[in-house]
């Protein structure tokens, strides 16, 4: 009878209900910001270039942001299309860990990627329930695209999502 229950609750360990979607990623998928990222390459304007927005979203125009030095640290001021809904952002851009800030308001962003020269980031956060693109320096390159779209999908985002 012992070694009957103990099987019962191995079992239970291993059948595991399958993972749902929360936002637009799979959140049982790993996500990893970038670790050796320099965040005073950050600084300057960066423009909006995609983010992931629902089915039935409106068309959200996608904007930009502006990247500072504070007395404190990074500042932001913003206006950015987060999950098809406009949002803008005014103050600290506060450091949580290697790659990771807390804006003035929401959840935390993860630099998912940032390429050599810092003129694409690509953003997102754990729970998946927004992720977009930055760039800088004019248009994105279709070689850079190509990289944030392979960095999104390896971090668990669900491709078709992304405006």
């Amino acid at each position: 009878m012992y070694r009957l229950i103990v099987l019962v609750l191995l079992a239970g360990c291993v059948a595991k209900a399958p993972a749902t979607v929360a936002g637009f990623r799979d959140p049982a998928k790993q996500i990893y910001s970038n670790a050796v990222l320099e965040n005073d390459k950050l600084v300057g304007r960066w423009a909006q270039v995609a983010e992931f927005a629902p089915i039935a979203a409106p068309e959200c125009k996608l904007g930009g942001a502006e990247i500072g030095r504070g007395a404190a640290g990074l500042t932001l001021v913003a206006q950015l299309c987060l999950g098809g809904e406009r949002v803008a952002f005014s103050g600290p851009l506060a450091g949580a860990g290697p790659g990771r800030f807390t804006p003035p308001k929401g959840e935390a962003w993860w630099v998912l990627w940032a390429d050599v020269g810092y003129r694409t980031l690509v953003i997102g956060t754990p729970s998946g329930r927004f992720g977009f693109i930055l760039n800088r320096g004019g248009d994105l390159p279709a070689d850079r695209m190509r990289a944030a779209r392979e960095v999104l999908d390896w971090n668990g985002y669900t491709l078709a999502r992304l405006r």
